[in-house]
């Protein structure tokens, strides 16, 4: 194990004083469980600027943190509003058609759309702590809405139904994520891991783009399966049924569609023309549709869409079985998506511009304006990474630009909207797919196979699963997968034999260290993680193959028998009571074969456990040691005066073992 074979040096008794491993004062249980609270859910410590203040400041304190806009409005200036003018300019142009492709994409009228980039963005902006995030529909979202409320009611039989159980599907998503947020739970949507997240993304981008054949070829009746196989038989059944003049026209926006997104990339000061693009197409494709009255010759338009702002809808609300269970589900399923998509996004965001955002904040900010939008004939919305980016390469400066886009929304709510009576729906698709292509990563996938074999397989899962099965089953697989990994990391916690680094006092990784030498009689493993009951078997039958392959390493060399076997223990940040009979047991099993358990460097979660079972007391605290080398000097000095193991503690406990 050890890759040379060196003469130790023989170690000498110094002066200076042996440093014992100390043992935790007792805290008070309540002082000890409130510590644990707090460092569980209070990590960033929210209650310090509260500290020392008067009872109205602490209140106008609390309201700044839960209403951010009343913290950064007083210092707004007009260069400031310049910026997020622009930038809400530039994003409502991209928003209004999203937000009515999107809609399509839920199954829902298309004016919810319009409606959810209204209301949900003045709530963001009070609430929300991303200058950056442009808050509005999403792609993803939208899909899971359909597919997940489609297989308990059909959009076309019982519209009013379906339409009542997605705002209710929103409302339950906005209370899971602000309650998230209000219970500091956030570290949930962290087992969501990138490698889930790029193949989750990726899938559904695929799903997307192939449910838009239907816009594109102009087809009346289509699969409501999203899985690849489904979507083909679908397609393939009706040729006699496609239309040659919508599927040109849907490839040539298309294709204006990625040259835009295409030059814009090149040449990131013309970010406008790419965000421009879409409202331009649904422009260029309504005129062309009215002055050649295509809409008589296969190509679907969307037809009128209501004029007016939000009409409320929390009366509409299902709350009450049998379709109760499914709102909650879609609510819960669209709600975690959502939040590791507005999070991720706005932290991107916020580290380009050196500021930080608080998780649980926005998780607050995000399930509010959920709720809210809900009940004002809204559905699910989140920070889309497309229209942020817009926004970040806009200029903003503020949360105002989503302000900005609200209110060029709400004018087209008021007087645009039958402007859009001859929007053909292939526009629509086309844009779906435009948007839809940046969610496949490629680069992503590649770096995942370059670094992490096994998070490759993670990020492949959720997409198989998505594309072939369905979005809920693929985003299932690859959280059962990552959930496996982190329960493989637990139960399977790496060991390894310590080496000595040639002339030094410092032990590492034989493995990593290929020039370490062994130390004659003396075998140093380190454990890399906590002791729980999950990998407390484990470790006991590792450490007793270790010794089994030092022994007979020993034997075919012929060197100095084993006498001691240190374990190193820096990394064990905490044990149970599982390992700390586990260690138990191995101090048994080592005695019975002649050897002597050393322990060095336990920290003070694993110090107070022990000393409370009193196996500091069965092991001899005076074979536990502050750091790998004094537990060497110390096992090195007995071996050369071969003095017996019981006189070790009158010497060590004044003196100190150096190489």
């Amino acid at each position: 194990m050890g890759n040379n074979d060196c003469v130790y040096p023989r170690h000498k008794v110094e002066s200076a004083a042996y440093h014992r491993v100390a043992i935790p004062p007792p805290q008070p249980f309540v002082k000890t469980f409130k510590y644990s609270v707090m460092e569980t859910f209070f990590p960033d410590d929210p209650f310090r600027q509260f500290k020392n203040q008067s009872p109205l400041r602490g209140v106008w304190l609390g309201l700044q943190y839960f209403l951010p806009i009343l913290e950064w409005a007083p210092r707004y200036t007009l260069n400031f509003f310049k910026a997020d003018l622009i930038s809400g300019i530039t994003i409502a142009s991209l928003a209004i058609p999203q937000g009515i492709s999107y809609a399509k994409l839920a199954n829902l009228p298309p004016i919810l759309g319009l409606y959810s980039s209204f209301i949900p963005p003045l709530i963001y902006a009070m609430m929300g702590s991303s200058r950056d995030l442009a808050v509005g529909t999403v792609a993803v979202g939208s899909l899971l809405t359909g597919s997940m409320l489609g297989q308990e009611v059909s959009f076309t039989e019982n519209p009013s139904l379906y339409l009542h159980l997605a705002f209710t599907a929103t409302f339950f998503a906005g209370v899971f994520q602000a309650s998230l947020g209000f219970l500091r739970l956030g570290f949930i949507v962290d087992f969501l891991s990138h490698a889930t997240i790029v193949g989750f993304m990726a899938g559904a981008a695929t799903v997307v783009c192939l449910q838009q054949l239907k816009g594109i070829l102009g087809l009346d009746h289509f699969t409501h399966s999203t899985d690849i196989v489904s979507v083909m038989r679908s397609v393939f059944t009706q040729t006699h049924q496609w239309k040659w003049e919508s599927g040109v026209l849907g490839c040539c926006f298309l294709f204006f569609l990625i040259i835009t997104k295409y030059f814009s990339k090149k040449r990131p000061k013309f970010f406008w023309i790419s965000a421009m693009a879409p409202l331009t197409s649904v422009i260029l494709g309504s005129i062309l549709v009215y002055l050649t009255h295509a809409e008589k010759h296969g190509v679907q338009v969307i037809g009128n869409l209501k004029k007016g702002l939000n009409p409320l809808s929390i009366t509409d609300l299902v709350l009450v079985p049998p379709h109760m269970a499914i709102a909650i589900k879609t609510g819960i399923v669209t709600g975690v998506i959502a939040l590791a998509e507005g999070i991720a996004v706005g932290r991107s965001f916020s580290m380009f511009k050196h500021y930080h955002i608080d998780g649980n904040k926005e998780m607050i900010a995000i399930g509010m304006m959920n709720i809210v939008g809900s009940c004002t004939s809204c559905y699910l919305t989140t920070g889309p990474f497309s229209r942020s980016a817009v926004n970040y390469n806009a200029g903003c400066k503020t949360a105002v630009s989503n302000i900005v886009m609200a209110l060029a929304v709400m004018m087209t709510l008021l007087f645009l909207t039958p402007l859009f009576h001859y929007t053909p729906l292939v526009v629509l698709s086309a844009i779906i797919i435009s948007a839809m292509l940046g969610l496949i990563d490629y680069d992503a996938a590649i770096h995942l196979w370059k670094v992490d074999k096994f998070d490759f397989i993670v990020c492949m899962s959720a997409y198989i699963g998505v594309v072939f099965s369905s979005v809920e089953v693929g985003l299932v697989i690859a959280v059962a997968i990552s959930l496996l990994r982190v329960l493989l990391f637990v139960a399977r916690p790496k060991t390894f034999v310590l080496g000595n680094i040639p002339d030094s006092r410092i032990y590492r990784n034989v493995e990593q260290y290929t020039n370490t030498c062994n130390v004659p009689g003396v075998l140093i493993l380190e454990i890399d993680a906590p002791i729980y009951f999950a990998n407390s078997n484990y470790l006991r039958e590792r450490i007793t193959r270790w010794i089994d392959e030092e022994e007979d390493r020993i034997k075919s060399s012929g060197e100095t028998s084993l006498q001691y076997v240190i374990l190193n223990l820096t990394a064990v940040g905490n044990i149970d009571t599982s390992g700390i009979s586990m260690i138990d047991e191995v101090k048994k099993t080592i005695e019975r074969r002649g050897l002597k358990l050393v322990l060095a460097n336990p920290g003070s979660e694993v110090m107070k456990k022990l000393n409370k079972s009193e196996l500091i007391s069965k092991i001899g605290q005076e074979w536990i040691y502050l750091t790998v080398g004094e537990a060497v000097g110390a096992c090195n000095y007995m071996l050369h005066t071969s003095k017996p193991e019981g006189t070790l503690k009158d010497e060590s406990a004044d003196s100190t073992w150096n190489v």
